[in-house]
Order: C-alpha cells, then structure tokens, then sequence
C-alpha cells in the first residue's frame, strides 16, 4: 500500500483536518480501505474524490447537497453556482477599483508627480469594511471592545454564562441590527415572500418547520441581522442546510451574527473567508476573534462548547445563573 496515505497524511495534503474525513466517511462520500492494522488509508481515487468534495464545500454546498452532485443530480445547482458567481463579481468590481487607482498613480508618476502617503494608502489598502467599537457591558467590567472588518457572516459563541447573549445585543444596538431573540414567529403576511428558501432547504434535507419559517422571516430584513441560538427548534439536517444557505448569501450581503453552540452550524472545517468567529470566555474574560486553525488563541476552548445537535437537544432551554 505504498501508494496510499494515513488520515493525517491525506488531511494535510488536502488542507483540512482528520474529522472532516471521518464525517466524509460517515455520509458515505468516501470509503477508504483498510490496512491490515485496522487504519484506514486513503489512495489516489479516494483523495481525487476528497479534492472534489473539498472544492464543493468551498461552494457552499452542504453535505446533503455534495452527495447529490456526486451522484449526477443537479438539482439545486443553480441557487448556488448564482450566488458564487456574485462573489466572484463583487470581488472583481474590489480589483477594478484597485486597478484604476494604480494607473492613476502610475499615470501621475509619470508626469513627475509624487503620490502622498494618504493617497498610496488609500488607493493600496483592502476596501474598508464595517467595524464597530464600545465598552463591553456587564457581566464585563467596561473594558473596550473593538471588531474590525466586519464579515458577511459571523458566529457569536461561549459556554453558559460567559455574556455572548449580551454582546450580541450591543452588537446590534452599535451596528443598527435586527436582534431576533428566542420568542421568534412567523409573520404569515410573509409566508409567500419566504417560500422559495423553505423548498430550496426542504430539498437539501431540512424539515419545514414553524421554527424554520419563524427564523427566515427574521432573516429576510434588508438590514444587519443578529440571532440569538440560531439553532433552537431545528434538527441537525435542517441546521446543515440552513448554514450552506447563509454561506451562499455573498460579500455584498449585509452583515449577519448568529450565536451557536451548534457544531452543525459552526463546523470549524468548513469557515471560509468571509466568516468570523467571536469566543466570549468562561469567568468573563473579554470576548475575542478566534481563527479556526488548531493551536491559534482560543481554539481548544471553542471547540470544546460546540456540540451536536443531539446533545444541544437535551440541553435546550438549560440557562446559567449568576448568583
């Protein structure tokens, strides 16, 4: 088997983590051999068949949905494929703009003009995004917080009683946000508005449930969102859809926060470039970024409150208390 790679190896070379392959396995996406010791081993099909399953994900795409590509379906396909095809044009709208301003200074240059310090900045510096800056509130003792370069899509996380709840309002008082707390319900004026994401995720695996139309009808303001437990009331496949949906919603999308203790919504193995995620601390140390790499400030800590749907199940409604 000289030709076959270990879990580690395989994961290291295709740049995710030995989990993400065994929740591959476990959906039927993959099915590596076995070696006489009992390891799996991962040979050249079963890695090209990881690449592409990879690349999906990278889409967008849930799991549920990278099985039906997989077997030929492409039902689906298009929400998806239209929403990336958004991505790559605003970003290419970013690099125009880039474009232009180097040639303007290029142009000035050679005219004999020298370009400020303010205007190379200006010009060379990442477009500017949303950023917000305040005093924590209690249960923290007002220490200033600052989020710079707000995402399209992020995740406020931390174990019971660590203040998420309550930084997630002040992150919406500060940035003008919708706040959806837990006493969600649908509008029925809106139900027509909402159909076609109820049929998109129902296709993709998720129950049409009043939890789930509740929730979209919050979504659908043209307006910063931010959700308090995005999870409640939906089980594990109607989660995996759900998030693969608000992946697809692109960079031009306005910002939404979503708090979670779902391992479901938060997958570690699948955060993309235009997500963030914020770890409020036992004992009410101050909220902070954390990368999802393993070994980076925090890691450990937020992977250890994440859990599965099954076991948020049998902790719904459980609350902290400060004495």
């Amino acid at each position: 088997m000289s030709h076959f790679l270990n879990a580690s190896d395989a994961a290291r070379r295709l740049g995710i983590s030995t989990k993400a392959l065994r929740l591959y396995e476990q959906r039927g996406l993959l099915a590596p051999v076995r070696s006489d010791a009992g390891w799996r081993a991962y040979g050249p099909v079963d890695l090209e068949r990881a690449s592409e399953i990879v690349a999906l994900r990278a889409l967008g795409f849930s799991l549920a949905q990278v099985a039906r590509i997989l077997k030929g379906d492409a039902s689906g396909l298009e929400p998806a494929l239209a929403a990336h095809q958004a991505t790559l044009e605003a970003r290419l709208s970013d690099l125009v703009v880039a474009l232009d301003g180097v040639r303007t200074l290029r142009g000035d240059l050679a005219r004999g003009g020298a370009p400020s310090a303010s205007d190379l900045a200006r010009t060379l510096a990442p477009t500017a995004r949303l950023h917000v800056a305040f005093d924590l509130p209690w249960p923290w003792g007002g220490e200033p917080f600052e989020l710079r370069d707000i995402r399209p899509l992020n995740y406020i996380t931390g174990p019971l009683g660590s203040g998420k709840t309550r930084l997630a309002m002040r992150i919406a008082e500060e940035i003008g946000a919708v706040f959806l707390g837990l006493d969600r319900a649908a509008d029925p004026s809106l139900m027509s508005k909402i159909e076609p994401t109820v049929a998109l995720l129902v296709q993709d695996g998720a129950t049409d449930t009043p939890a789930l139309r509740a929730l979209l009808n919050g979504l659908e303001a043209l307006t910063p969102v931010v959700v308090d437990l995005i999870e409640q009331g939906l089980d594990k496949a109607t989660q995996e859809a759900l998030i693969a949906h608000l992946r697809r919603r692109g960079p031009g999308a306005p910002p939404l926060f979503v708090m979670t203790r779902s391992s479901s919504i938060l997958d570690l193995d699948a955060l993309g470039t235009d997500e963030t995620v914020l770890f409020c601390p036992a004992k009410h140390a101050p909220p902070f970024r954390v990368a999802p790499y393993p070994g980076t400030q925090g890691y450990e800590a937020l992977a250890s409150c994440l859990a599965t749907p099954e076991v948020r199940a049998r902790t719904e409604g459980v609350r902290a208390v400060r004495r």
